[in-house]
């Protein structure tokens, strides 16, 4: 098996364990055994957001509870829900009701506003890169797309109905298209880099499968041998002997297939982006929350955690070491 056959079969081992678990999951069921952990850190964080970071979020807080390399912490507890970036945002955490939100797009300044109106402060922090990637049937003849493309399809205004109204060497079939609904992160990220990459702003056709579940659309896509669909690049990482990814052409350049390398190179363009995750500064003055937010950008450079294990780009040393310094001085203030 080479290197990257084996890291392919751990991001699917642990994507697969995900995907068994839902949409909502507890990582860290009532612990036992000693009092466990460095200081003896117990008590529970709440996460909700990005259906994109859900994975990423969820191999950090195993890492945190049972650290191979540091002090584990098996007394804190994690619940962890997929529930769209701005799902997230409206429903949990500027409610006060999570300690951090997952996002696979920046706050916005309305969610910082209904945050504010609950006295809950959000903390960003980048914590990996991601490619966002086109998906089609693995019987499809089509190996790469143009942007342009891309956005005639799925844009509400043009909502071509077959294949061949986009180019006309393509089939003269129906599209059925799949894709993360509205509340997900990932969906304004698509129409921010496509839809609104020509000279007006598109908007998003919903005539399509949405869902919260990247596995659905993995599942749609395999089903049908004129299905496209868009996700991020952790869950087609681990499924790429059933659905295939599309090259993106950017312009006049040649198409660049999805990966990590060419996400790390800047090559990837414009599906290619940073993931965040929020905590509440209030939360931050409870320390195990403290804790668990300075594990995560520690270990938001590691190749074996971010990249072979979930499937994505780690932070350089000179981001970590931003989002560090943001995080200790909003550590500070909630503590002080």
């Amino acid at each position: 098996m080479t290197r990257n056959e084996s890291a392919v079969s751990s991001r699917r081992k642990f994507l697969t364990g995900l995907g068994a678990v839902g949409a909502a999951a507890v990582a860290g069921c009532q612990s036992t055994g000693d009092s466990g952990g460095s200081g003896g850190l117990s008590g529970s964080i709440d996460i909700a957001g990005s259906s994109t970071v859900f994975p990423l979020a969820t191999a950090m807080s195993e890492a945190f509870r049972g650290d191979d390399v540091g002090e584990a912490h098996p007394n804190v507890d994690f619940n962890i829900q997929s529930t769209g970036s701005g799902g997230g945002f409206a429903n949990h955490f500027c409610p006060g009701n999570t300690d951090f939100n997952n996002a696979s797009r920046p706050i916005r300044e309305q969610e910082r506003q209904q945050c504010a109106s609950n006295d809950v402060e959000p903390v960003e922090l980048t914590v990996a890169t991601d490619a966002v990637t086109v998906i089609v049937n693995n019987d499809l003849d089509i190996d790469s797309i143009t942007v342009e493309e891309l956005a005639t399809i799925w844009s509400a205004e043009s909502q071509p109905e077959q294949w061949s109204d986009v180019n006309s060497d393509w089939p003269d079939e129906p599209l059925e298209l799949y894709g993360p609904s509205d509340a997900s992160g990932t969906y304004d990220y698509f129409i921010e880099s496509v839809l609104h990459s020509g000279d007006e702003e598109l908007s998003h056709r919903q005539d399509y499968s949405g869902t919260e579940q990247d596995r659905t659309i993995i599942q749609g896509v395999e089903g049908s041998q004129y299905a496209m669909g868009y996700m991020g690049y952790a869950y087609y990482s681990t499924n790429q002997d059933r659905v295939k990814a599309l090259a993106i052409q950017d312009g006049d350049g040649e198409p660049v297939e999805p990966s990590l390398e060419t996400a790390r190179s800047g090559e990837y363009t414009p599906l290619s982006r940073p993931l965040f995750t929020y905590p509440a500064k209030s939360s931050l003055a409870e320390e195990h929350i403290a804790e668990f937010a300075r594990f995560w950008l520690e270990n938001a450079t590691s190749e074996q955690l971010v990249a072979e294990d979930v499937g994505y780009v780690p932070l350089s040393e000179e981001v970590q070491q931003e989002q560090l310094d943001a995080l200790e001085t909003a550590i500070e203030e909630a503590q002080s």
